[in-house]
């Protein structure tokens, strides 16, 4: 059979994503707000796809099938559904809602006919070196590639069970909401035979909860009442979670969800608005906790803490009563995890501590932008591309951009700062040394990561042995709430020493406990807990880094925190680096081999940095 490349897209919600992949393997993934540097972006990921198209040396001609995440005319039956049920209650949404989805979303397949031939024209344009119109006059209608759309839920239970290195486990799927479905289980069975003809690669559906009843709206609820951004802050509601006391579980159990023995549930809709509403929960949810919410990003109170201690274990007890369920009634020993809930790594944590299975494996892109890679494995498994048991295991989430050194000192002298070359056998060395002497370090190398987690690519560094360490990092320079909790980096082979975790957590999403001998505080949450990532030999840019601090101060582990300050994504090109590493209080650089110096860093490349960087405050 011809090998062929399928391109998955996910877009105009939230975290707009293309991942590119061929005969099963992953060629190229990225999310479409590291190019345009607008946080969780929901654009037409039109960068994004020119991305994997460079990294495979292909053109869009060359593609059998493009595969969008989910199915918008289920979707918008579901807000159809959703208007008609409240109303009158909520026409303002609904009035907001359908100019997009009239010029955009519900001729999805009309927008995305017209900005692949767009695509094309262009590409061929600067090929030919001649102009677009030219091109059009030319070749008006060219031939696309052939497209599909996968269910929403289905996507996320593609990428989480396709690449990972099971051969029969149980698939579970939490989010916000899809087209309907806000949590599903399924069985994933990958083929045992070589001959093609026995093509058994398959995710059987088990069952679906659907909208309203969503533990990924319930927690967002939670997130919106506690002052953050819905989509954007659950991260914060977890890291605020151990500063205060579960005193509302009970409350939250009796008042806003009735759960089963195995596991399903549903929401008293009374108390949450996010159905037809402008706001996430209604007036009776703000008399019920005795206050309306807190203002965005105003300072947090005892309150809010407990709010968020006791809503994180309602969501693990939930979780684990689901996946207790799964486990008795599948009998499989290994459970995949995806959708956004299942980038609660407290909650991923306590499941592979408390929960039944053996072990879990959990998609680093856990959120829409996953769903992209998602869509083009399960098109290409059901097509019959992969077939045997050579899939490929998903073996890092290294799948972005990357620059060579001529691209680095081009963006040096774009901002017109000094930079030394170190030799690349002397750079882990130097570099381990400034962090072990408490400098704050960018580090910037390879391949950029695909996901929301920085993994060793695009990465903050500093000494996990520092007292003031961690309030450094998030004051003076990610710019960030000071409870936000850092994660330390361990090399695999001394993870256990350090940490009470018993497999691999390679892409920082699990929680375990601190039980290393040495104090490790700027990676230690308060509830003496760390988001971990385990590093092997494999990561070649970010394994010989680890090792060489070890070799110095005798501690395995680093800080790593993604390289951007609050409210942008993580960088993606050198000149991304350099502007931040200009505009925050970071000590040194080392893009590729190359080392820079803020205190050599001149004045004007510092204030045009920062002028840039925060222009939106």
């Amino acid at each position: 059979m011809t090998k062929q490349y399928i391109l998955g897209i996910s877009a105009l919600y939230h975290d707009s994503a293309a991942a590119l992949i061929l005969d099963g393997a992953i060629i190229a993934a990225v999310q479409e707000e590291r190019f345009t540097r607008r946080k969780h972006d929901p654009s037409f990921p039109h960068h994004a796809i020119e991305y994997c198209l460079n990294t495979a040396q292909i053109e869009l001609s060359d593609i059998h099938a493009i595969v969008f995440y989910d199915k918008p005319l289920l979707k918008f039956e579901r807000l159809l559904e959703t208007y008609l049920a409240n109303a009158p209650r909520g026409f303002r949404s609904f009035a907001r809602a359908m100019p997009i989805w009239l010029k955009e979303k519900l001729y999805f397949k009309q927008l995305l006919r017209r900005e692949c031939r767009a695509l094309i024209h262009r590409r061929r344009a600067e090929a030919k070196n001649t102009s677009i119109e030219a091109q059009i006059a030319l070749d008006k209608t060219p031939a696309l590639p052939v497209l599909g759309f996968s269910e929403h839920h289905l996507s996320h239970a593609a990428s989480a069970f396709y690449p990972a290195p099971f051969e029969r486990a149980a698939v579970l799927c939490l989010d916000g909401v899809g087209e309907w479905a806000t949590s599903s289980a399924w069985i994933g069975q990958k083929s045992n035979s070589q001959n093609s003809s026995s093509h058994k690669h398959n995710l059987t559906p088990l069952w679906e909860l659907h909208f309203p009843h969503s533990l990924g709206l319930l927690y967002s609820a939670f997130t919106y009442y506690c002052g953050f951004k819905v989509n954007a802050g659950e991260y914060k509601l977890m890291g605020l979670a151990p500063y205060g006391k579960p005193v509302y579980v009970e409350f939250i159990y009796r008042h806003l969800i009735d759960v089963k023995e195995d596991g399903s549930f549903s929401l008293n809709m009374r108390y949450f608005a996010y159905p037809a509403g402008d706001t996430m929960v209604t007036d009776d949810f703000c008399e019920l906790f005795e206050g309306a919410a807190l203002a965005h990003d105003a300072p947090v109170t005892q309150k809010q803490k407990d709010l968020a201690a006791s809503i994180q274990i309602v969501i693990e007890e939930v979780v684990l009563k689901i996946a207790q369920h799964l486990y008795t009634t599948t009998g499989c020993e290994y459970l995949c995890l995806a959708g956004g809930v299942a980038l609660n790594c407290v909650a991923n944590g306590r499941l592979l501590r408390d929960g039944p299975f053996t072990d879990i494996w959990i998609q680093p892109a856990a959120g829409d932008a996953g769903g992209a890679l998602g869509a083009a494995l399960e098109y290409g498994y059901q097509l019959g591309d992969v077939t045997g048991t050579n899939l490929p295991d998903m073996q890092h989430a290294y799948l972005g951009p990357e620059y060579t050194n001529t691209q680095i000192i081009s963006a040096c002298e774009q901002w017109r700062v000094e930079y030394t070359p170190i030799d690349n056998d002397l750079i882990y060395s130097h570099t381990a040394q400034l962090a072990a002497d408490g400098y704050v370090i960018g580090w910037f190398q390879g391949r950029m990561e695909f996901g929301p987690r920085s993994l060793g690519h695009r990465s903050i560094i500093g000494d996990p042995r520092s007292e003031t360490m961690q309030s450094v990092m998030n004051l003076k320079i990610k710019q960030r709430e000071s409870f936000r909790p850092f994660a330390p980096a361990v090399l695999q082979e001394h993870a256990s020493d350090w940490f009470a975790l018993t497999t691999p957590s390679p892409y920082m999403l699990l929680v375990a406990d601190v039980i290393g001998k040495v104090p490790i505080p700027a990676v230690t949450h308060v509830d003496n807990s760390a988001r971990v990532q385990t590093v092997t030999p494999e990561q070649i840019h970010f394994y010989p880094l680890i090792q060489a601090f070890y070799e110095i101060t005798g501690v395995p582990i680093l800080i790593n925190t993604s390289f951007n300050v609050r409210g942008e994504p993580p960088v993606c090109s050198p000149a991304d680096a350099i502007r931040c590493f200009l505009a925050t209080d970071m000590d040194y650089l080392v893009v590729g081999n190359m080392l820079l110096d803020k205190a050599a860093m001149p004045a004007a490349a510092i204030a045009q940095a920062k002028e840039v960087t925060f222009a939106k405050d």
